[in-house]
Formats: C-alpha cells, structure tokens, sequence
C-alpha cells in the first residue's frame, strides 16, 4: 500500500498531517508487531523541522510496546497505529517544543542532554459500508524525541493521543 500523506491547515491555522488509507484494521485489536515492521522502513531517515530528527533503531519496539500504547484501546490504539505512516509529516509540521531533563538512568545514554516534546497533528479518513471516505478524525498528539549522547535528536514515541472534538475534516 502506496503512504499518501497531504499537509493542510485547518481553519484555526493549525497544520494536519492527513493520512489518506488505514492500513491497519482490526475490530478487537490492533496487531502491533504488524506496526513495528511497518515502522521498520523509517529507520535510518531524517525529517527536517524547526531541527533535524531522526529515526533510529528504538523507535519501532518503544512505539508499539511502551507502556502507553499497551494502555490503548479501540479508537486511540487504531488511531495511533494508523499514525504511523504520517510520522515524517507530524515532524515537518510539529511545534510548540519543550525541553525536559533527562531523569531516568535507564536512560542516561540514549538521552544523555534530555527528552524534547512537540505537539502535532494528523487526521485519519472513516469510511461509509462502500468504501468511500465521509470525512477525516483529527487527533492531536505528542511526539517524544531524545536528545542522545551523539548530540542528534531521535523520535522516540508518539503519546497523549487525543481526537479533536471540533468539526471533523469534511472530505
């Protein structure tokens, strides 16, 4: 399946990284291994923002088996899998950066000069019994990037997944 993301802004300005397919279905359940395999592709790739991030090796097994994804359910758990193939445009378009020390010791390396926060946003389509997209969900999110010991930044989650209850993108 061919990734087609488009940025728009919504009528607040605010820019959506929308994704055109769901690629990953499920009634009860996500398959996450399905997940890191798919997010395997990005290792190695660098998106341009207001800084450079990368995608490292981490990235695959921390977004689908941190703590916070095993505590999604239903629509969040479905929306941040889907997620996944925006994750080069949520960085283009994030903002509203924050800088946290680095506290844990289990961390003291891979985020040796701290943990950087930025909010994004990305739309997902629902689709009418034929196959036809209605209209797109807007979900704001938090895209966690390490600041590692080689000075580079690296995502290393998307968290606090929350749908927008403002009007849903129209198709």
């Amino acid at each position: 399946m061919e990734r087609k993301i488009d940025i728009i802004k919504n009528d607040e300005g605010n820019s959506i990284a929308v994704v055109n397919s769901i690629r990953f279905k499920g009634k009860r359940s996500i398959n996450w291994n399905e997940v890191e395999g798919y997010l395997k592709q990005y290792i190695g790739t660098v998106t341009e923002s207001n800084e450079t991030v990368y995608i490292g090796s981490d990235l695959p097994d921390e977004y689908t088996g941190s703590n916070y994804t095993a505590k999604l359910k239903g629509a969040l758990a479905k929306a941040k899998a889907n997620a996944a193939q925006g994750i080069p445009e949520m960085i283009q378009i994030a903002g509203n950066g924050r800088v946290q020390e680095n506290l844990a010791k289990k961390h003291a390396y891979n985020a040796k000069f701290g943990w950087h926060r930025y909010d994004s946003r990305f739309a997902l389509p629902i689709f009418d019994d034929k196959g036809t997209i209605l209209r797109y969900n807007v979900f704001r999110a938090e895209l966690v990037i390490r600041h590692a010991a080689d000075k580079k930044l690296y995502l290393y989650d998307i968290i606090n997944i929350k749908k927008e209850t403002s009007t849903p993108l129209e198709h």
